[in-house]
């Protein structure tokens, strides 16, 4: 890809970043536009034609179309780079990382996010919240356990797209004000994220 990519979406929020840090890894130019709260609005006919979910990021293919979903943006923009393996199995191994954080993952950080962070009244004082808690500890365990069992990135031996939409999960949990286990393979694993320039500009760069 060697025109500037269009992407609409704010640049504190997560899953814009994921296409942020994937663009810096592969050296896309990418022209952002500010959409969503705070910013243009997504609740609008104008972006309803863009987007029915109402929900960034999206970006602007050359014909003109639009695509939307993080991970799968992620997908089409590292098709053919090695950071989504063109052998089926190792391209499967990156994308069941993929859809688990898209899932399990997302759906554990919800409420203590929501209380912690955003101090949402509907969920601070929330009886499930200490459940909440160490619901995503597990899950931030079970990713611990894949990265002591590789010893280098989610997937395997080599950096991919896993890493980077993972690392900006566990960048929320790390910057999510409660208690955190030790859980070395992970922190180890963070580190070695901490050096690549994508990381330090969207995941290391203050936003949870």
């Amino acid at each position: 890809m060697t025109a500037t990519l269009r992407l609409l979406g704010k640049a504190s929020s997560i899953n814009v970043r994921k296409v942020l840090w994937t663009c810096a890894e592969l050296g896309i130019a990418c022209a952002r536009e500010d959409w969503g709260s705070g910013f243009r609005p997504l609740d609008t006919p104008a972006f309803e034609a863009i987007n029915p979910h109402r929900l960034v990021p999206v970006i602007q293919l050359p014909d003109g179309s639009f695509l939307r979903e993080s991970n799968t943006i992620c997908r089409y923009l590292a098709a053919g780079s090695a950071l989504l393996p063109e052998d089926r199995l190792a391209r499967a191994r990156v994308e069941q990382w993929m859809d688990w954080q898209a899932t399990e993952l997302n759906t554990a950080w919800r409420l203590p996010f929501l209380a912690l962070v955003r101090r949402d009244p509907a969920f601070v004082a929330a009886p499930a919240l200490e459940a909440g808690i160490a619901g995503w500890h597990a899950q931030m365990a079970l990713l611990d356990r894949q990265l002591a069992q590789t010893g280098a990135y989610v997937a395997g031996a080599d950096f991919s797209l896993a890493d980077i939409v993972l690392g900006l999960s566990a960048n929320r949990w790390r910057m999510t004000p409660m208690p955190h286990p030790e859980l070395p393979a992970l922190a180890a694993w963070e580190a070695r994220l901490a050096q690549r320039p994508g990381h330090r500009a969207h995941a290391g760069n203050g936003l949870p």
